[in-house]
């Protein structure tokens, strides 16, 4: 058993910039087979650097306080085939209150933000694993290339300079650092 204080997980924002108060709980209890966050957004702040999907994992979001809102993509059918979207999802917003629960399965784009002028805390939970399969990550972003408008993007595993997001359509990378 690993016992710990949330106030003595050090804070890990996102690299893309998009919060500030991200505690990866899991690495600080040396969890294998679960990823566990805890998130305080200030208001304008997003749990993940946009709309995404990880086709490998499940998620559950738990908000604590406050009140979170989603971009919602559609239930991932069986019947679509592997691989990356060709066009970014239809979206639907859903507001998720203190003490309410969120889930979303491999394949499900989603991204929560705080639209709120109060913040938000909350849990969110990923299985399997504490670490991403990077290629089976997919976003959506203004391509910085030759692509006109937002495509699909994909990951290359974080490295000390950063992570590389690149364009799925061109190929077009970008440094995050």
């Amino acid at each position: 058993m690993k016992h710990i204080d949330i106030d003595d997980v050090t804070q890990e924002p996102h690299p893309m910039g998009v919060n500030q108060d991200r505690r990866v709980v899991s690495d600080a209890l040396d969890a294998d087979d679960v990823a566990v966050l805890r998130f305080d957004l200030a208001p304008g702040e997003q749990f993940s650097g946009g709309l995404h999907t990880h086709h490998d994992q499940e998620e559950v979001f738990y908000v604590l306080e406050g009140t979170a809102t989603w971009d919602v993509g559609p239930d991932p059918d069986a019947d679509h085939a592997e691989g990356h979207a060709s066009e970014r999802p239809e979206t639907e917003e859903v507001t998720v209150e203190a003490g309410e629960v969120v889930r979303f399965p491999p394949g499900q784009f989603q991204c929560g933000r705080n639209k709120s002028d109060e913040r938000v805390v909350g849990l969110a939970v990923a299985a399997p694993g504490t670490q991403h399969d990077w290629e089976a990550l997919e976003s959506f972003a203004p391509c910085g290339g030759d692509c006109d408008g937002i495509t699909s993007h994909g990951v290359r595993q974080p490295d000390a300079e950063g992570m590389v997001v690149y364009c799925n359509e061109c190929g077009t990378e970008l440094q995050v650092a």
